[in-house]
């Protein structure tokens, strides 16, 4: 009996993670946008797309190959934002009638007329009619996709975006506010800053707890001892600096790269302190889709 097998052979489950890996290359800026405007922030959308790839990965082989991908790993990485809106105590019973079957459906849903420009606004919506909105007016998912989605029916997300839309359309635009401001972060991000631009890598250890944890998103999770981090910034092909700065709101090291005649942002870092030091470092270098979905980002001139 000859038991050997075809070299280009493939069994189902390595054609399944083959597929997923296509899928998710195509499908990655896509899951960060929508899970970006669903935490309001583009750094908590990546760590929860980062999340949900590494749930989706786990599951593979359960997955019916039968079935698109695309919409498995949507709903995967809807229901972490909706895990993480409830972790971070958003309120979420207000959306609880606009998403019942009883709920008598609308002829039409409400027409906002903001176009793609409604996922900058949607953040004072409940969590699930805010993806409804999302989903369908950004996305341009299906009624019955959608419904699928966030676990409803036809006529529950007909009248969540009924009352979304009729709430952002008769609300103002949100201005712009900066997240409350650590004084001893401030500090820190500014010693951080200074001494790696010096590439003075000892005085930036001397900011890091010796147990500090570091994610550079896309590439590594662990503990920075373990991580030839800063010998790696040392390998960019192009001119680059650090500066203390602001993604959305939120106080963050921005990476700048030198162009032409300027300096323009490349990404993030974002660092977390427990008294006058370091104990984490997210890193989103890997992830070039994070800066350019973020809705403002603010470098001092003197940078």
């Amino acid at each position: 009996m000859n038991n050997a097998q075809p070299m280009d052979q493939t069994g189902p489950l390595e054609t399944r993670y083959l597929a997923f890996l296509e899928t998710m290359t195509n499908l990655r800026p896509s899951l960060h946008r929508y899970c970006a405007r669903m935490t309001s922030s583009v750094m908590d959308g990546e760590d929860v797309v980062q999340e949900a790839l590494f749930e989706a990965y786990r599951k593979l082989d359960k997955f019916d190959e039968n079935r698109p991908l695309k919409p498995w790993l949507f709903r995967i990485a809807h229901n972490r934002c909706i895990d993480f809106l409830r972790k971070r105590g958003a309120r979420i019973e207000a959306e609880s009638a606009a998403m019942s079957a009883d709920v008598v459906e609308p002829k039409e849903p409400a027409v906002l007329g903001l176009g793609q420009a409604v996922e900058h606004l949607v953040a004072s919506l409940p969590p699930k009619v805010r993806a409804c909105v999302l989903l369908k007016d950004v996305f341009d998912y299906s009624l019955e996709e959608i419904a699928e989605l966030v676990d409803s029916t036809v006529g529950g997300v007909k009248a969540a975006l009924n009352r979304g839309r009729m709430k952002l359309a008769s609300s103002p635009a949100p201005a712009k506010s900066s997240r409350s401001t650590n004084p001893e972060l401030t500090r820190v991000m500014q010693l951080y800053v200074d001494r790696f631009n010096r590439r003075d890598w000892d005085g930036v250890r001397e900011l890091i707890t010796a147990d500090a944890r570091l994610t550079v998103a896309d590439a590594f999770a662990g503990r920075l001892v373990d991580a030839p981090y800063f010998s790696n910034y040392e390998k960019w092909s192009f001119p680059w600096k650090l500066a203390v700065g602001e993604v959305d709101g939120e106080p963050v090291v921005v990476m700048l790269q030198r162009g032409a005649d300027t300096w323009t942002p490349y990404s993030m870092v974002r660092l977390s302190v427990t008294g006058q030091r370091i104990n984490r470092i997210v890193d989103y270098a890997h992830c070039p889709w994070v800066i350019s979905a973020a809705g403002s980002v603010t470098v001092p001139v003197s940078s």
